[in-house]
């Protein structure tokens, strides 16, 4: 493979990934049989799974080179744990699930702790994350935690109003016979770890949006969607994932579901991986319909049954920062084209990766140079001279406020505030 990228070059200044790859041919003057296997290593490690050069490679499939380098990575590091066993850094950074459920039930004090510096000294020293990078904050009540109780008194509400029909006791008398609506969409949403643990206020704006779009909207137990231990190699892992929340999804969707995903990184794999971690009719139903949040509202735009009334805040001119795993999927300017929809909205996107990750842009070792592709983000960001900054992709927020201390807007919440809806707690 590395005498066709050194033959083709598309993807040099791409990402450190490829220049580091292609430098060191260059050092033996072409010679690919001269690269070190240390340097293969550092191609590997320099890798953050943006998928971006994918869709840039002339050699991927149909293509008889069937190149696909971003697997070839992820296959790389898959080998390595097999052979030296899953790092203690890719460990603690790939157990989402249990690092998040002890952050939120310690929150606020996890906050507190992980602005703490002789505590950011000692995580930089035991696990390698970056004592200057900038942690999600975790929120005692989870979007689970507030979707369940809401949940339950949606239920004693309908209870109660059951009762007072039967006993005649409606407005007017009346018995009986609710009003007749168009049948609502079904929607497993899929809430992705990152919203679940530290942006519920993203999912809730969500299936407010969702809702006000007449969905009922359900919320399977499920957890993380597994792409951080994907980073880390740890398929064995990944695979347990993604087996729980296809047996999750599954019966929703079998019953006319569509699933929906807030999170672009969680879509992705989601549609793409599943069906190699697991596979089988299941994961592949599973992909089959699921829906990144704005892939599905412009769905519904294009059929006309969106809601397009927006009595509420308007944001104005918008930077919107394209996440790479939406670019991934192929599927346009859907996020765009639906915040288009509010009037006086004019959308600016930004096609620059974040390189975040998630997890890489955490690492001591990655840190400085996840921040220089940001920053180029942010000056063409800026460049449009913005009223709001805004991206689908938590993490890439997280970065983004690294750089200019402006968390920018999750569309869903923009969405939410242009159709005037209340922002739920």
């Amino acid at each position: 493979m590395t005498e066709i990228c050194d033959g083709c070059r598309r993807c040099h200044r791409l990402c450190p990934s490829f220049d580091h790859m292609l430098e060191r041919v260059d050092a033996h003057d072409g010679d690919v049989g001269k690269v070190a296997s240390a340097d293969y290593r550092r191609v590997v490690d320099l890798c953050w799974q943006c998928k971006l050069c994918f869709n840039h490679c002339p050699y991927t499939p149909p293509h008889r080179f069937d190149i696909d380098f971003p697997r070839l990575m992820l296959r790389s590091k898959a080998a390595r744990v097999r052979a030296e066993g899953v790092s203690r850094q890719d460990a603690w950074l790939g157990n989402v699930d249990a690092v998040g459920a002890l952050g939120s039930a310690a929150a606020p004090l996890s906050n507190w702790a992980n602005r703490f510096a002789p505590h950011r000294a000692l995580m930089e020293a035991v696990v390698g994350i970056d004592r200057s990078r900038n942690l999600p904050r975790f929120h005692h009540k989870t979007f689970a935690r507030w979707f369940r109780e809401r949940e339950r008194e949606r239920k004693r509400a309908t209870s109660s109003a059951e009762r007072r029909i039967h006993s005649g006791a409606t407005p007017g008398g009346a018995r009986g016979g609710a009003p007749q609506h168009p049948p609502a969409r079904h929607v497993a949403f899929f809430h992705t770890c990152v919203v679940n643990y530290n942006e519920p206020q993203v999912g809730r704006d969500a299936v407010a949006v969702l809702e006000r779009n007449g969905c009922t909207v359900a919320s399977p137990d499920q957890v993380c969607c597994g792409m951080p231990y994907l980073d880390g190699g740890d398929i064995d892992a990944a695979v347990r994932n993604a087996r729980r929340n296809v047996d999750a999804l599954l019966p929703l969707v079998e019953q006319g579901a569509e699933v929906v995903v807030p999170q672009p990184t969680c879509s992705y794999v989601l549609k793409k991986e599943y069906p190699m971690l697991v596979p089988g009719a299941a994961s592949e139903k599973v992909a089959e319909r699921t829906r990144d949040l704005f892939e599905y509202l412009a769905g519904r735009q294009r059929e006309g049954s969106l809601a397009t009334d927006f009595p509420g805040r308007r944001p104005g001119k918008v930077a919107y920062q394209m996440p790479c795993h939406l670019r991934a999927q192929n599927m346009g300017y859907k996020t765009r084209d639906v915040l288009q929809l509010i009037p006086g909205t004019k959308v600016t996107v930004v096609e620059r990766c974040t390189a975040m990750d998630g997890t890489w842009g955490m690492k001591k070792e990655f840190y400085p140079i996840s921040l220089e592709f940001a920053r180029k983000a942010v000056r063409e960001m800026d460049a449009a001279e913005p009223d709001t900054y805004a991206t689908d992709c938590s993490m890439a927020a997280l970065q983004l406020e690294q750089v200019t201390g402006v968390k920018p807007a999750h569309p869903a919440s923009l969405l939410r505030e242009a159709y005037g809806l209340p922002e739920e707690h």
